[in-house]
């Protein structure tokens, strides 16, 4: 049987294509709360290029499901916590909570650990 999380490899590597997928909902990650989701890896994760003012960035969609809906986490592939999640992932992870702090480019995003 063939490991379903082979492509996270890819991922990791930070691949690019275009957006294609389900429209959802958008999670939100809020400041001062953890945020707690399970992570869709069956399958790769979409992506969106665009503009954010001057730069050109790539978002990751990232199907996900928080308290039984299901939501798209978009995220910068070059935010630390796209890799971290692609790592998990690759690890088996698949329930995440995520505490947020600070706002627009001082905006921190930390796993939290079980207890």
């Amino acid at each position: 049987m063939t490991e379903p999380t082979n492509w996270l490899d890819e991922e990791i590597k930070n691949t690019q294509t275009e957006f294609t997928g389900e429209k959802l909902p958008t999670l939100k990650l809020e400041v001062g709360k953890i945020t707690t989701f399970t992570v869709d890896f069956s399958i790769p994760f979409n992506k969106w290029t665009g503009e954010s003012g001057k730069k050109k960035v790539t978002k990751a969609i990232i199907p996900v499901t928080q308290k039984g809906e299901k939501k798209n986490l978009w995220l910068n592939v070059q935010n630390p916590l796209y890799s971290e999640i692609c790592k998990r992932g690759k690890a088996g992870q698949k329930e995440f909570k995520v505490s947020t702090t600070g706002t627009q480019s001082d905006t921190r995003y930390t796993i939290v650990e079980e207890a």
